[in-house]
């Protein structure tokens, strides 16, 4: 029977002789918790935990488009489409994303621009039409803002994006949805995320079930890994996101948060994209977009303190203001005490 070690990771300055470094990162961990499959969990010591799980676990990861990943980094949501869930197309035109763009420039680390919207129940478009939505954001912000990502299934407009200046892509559907996605990327060295879905947008809602969630999608995200690698992608340019929302119950959602230091193993940096859910909405009493923004925040902080890499977030001053006093309480380091 597999075994998977999850890290119970701790942070702050009364660090124990012997802890182990997160992936290089702001937290520590000296216990594990050992998860199988009909089996309830266990905690035990590091001792316990298999060489080959414990260099996954600990192993820096490598720098990627200028960042370190030795702080939560914040990767800023522009969503230039008409019907998106979180903020009812507000940047749908292109100057009024520029315009975000720019305000939200001095409080993320990159951004993460989408022409399609992934939404429950959402319908594919044209990649000429999504690539006519998104190209001229990109263009505009490519040369004075963070990196930027593109957020898109299509091979086509990935590439469109990459000339106009992105720097990462992320595939929502990890490689499924085009099968030109695995070459593109790798042909253009750039990093690339891969996220777990249930099916496409149109039906991934449609009663999802899994034997366990958290280790079932953790399995389909290092069979995922592997595909990349073998495509030509290195491990040390790839993302993993859980993807919270993306065929996933209130309960699915809540335990992939509770258990999110797991995916840590798969030896690549984390991304999660938790804000303004709709199961935030349904456990806080919020209704959908900004009246959300403080469970966004609750739940990016939670990642945070697992030493997840990259928070995915639409409300993008209160999260960072939030992470700042997180940092300067829980670790005892500033941002700008930082060289």
């Amino acid at each position: 029977m597999s075994r998977y070690w999850r890290p119970v990771p701790q942070v702050g300055p009364s660090r124990p002789e012997g802890a182990a470094t997160l992936a290089g990162g702001w937290a520590w961990f000296t216990h594990v918790e050992v998860l199988e499959r009909g089996r309830a969990p266990r905690v035990t010591g590091l001792e316990e935990v298999p060489q080959e799980w414990r260099a996954r676990l600990t192993a820096p990861r490598a720098p990627l488009m200028g960042l370190r990943w030795d702080r939560p980094r914040l990767m800023g949501i522009l969503n230039v489409t008409p019907d998106s869930f979180s903020d009812g197309g507000v940047h749908f035109d292109p100057a009024v994303a520029i315009a975000a763009g720019r305000a939200m420039s001095g409080e993320v680390d990159l951004f993460d621009v989408g022409g399609e919207s992934t939404r429950p129940g959402a319908r594919e478009i044209p990649s000429e039409e999504e690539a006519a939505r998104v190209l001229p954001v990109i263009a505009a912000l490519a040369a004075e803002a963070p990196p930027i990502s593109i957020d898109t299934r299509k091979a086509e407009v990935a590439r469109a994006a990459l000339a106009e200046g992105a720097t990462m892509v992320n595939d929502v559907s990890a490689l499924s949805h085009d099968a030109a996605m695995a070459g593109t990327v790798a042909g253009a060295g750039v990093p690339l995320c891969l996220m777990h879905a249930y099916g496409p947008p149109e039906t991934m809602q449609d009663d999802p079930r899994y034997d366990d969630v958290v280790l079932d999608i953790y399995d389909a995200l290092a069979a995922k890994v592997a595909e990349a690698e073998a495509a030509g992608i290195a491990r040390a340019r790839i993302f993993v996101d859980p993807g919270i929302g993306f065929g996933k119950t209130l309960s699915h959602n809540v335990a992939l948060l509770a258990r999110v230091s797991l995916f840590h193993g798969l030896g690549c940096p984390v991304l999660v994209g938790a804000s303004r859910k709709r199961f935030i909405g349904t456990i806080s009493g919020a209704p959908g977009g900004p009246a959300r923004a403080p469970g966004s925040v609750a739940v990016a902080l939670s990642c945070a303190a697992q030493g997840v890499q990259v928070l995915r977030v639409h409300d993008t001053s209160d999260t960072a203001q939030a992470l700042r006093l997180w940092r300067a309480v829980a670790t005892g380091v500033r941002d700008e005490d930082r060289p």
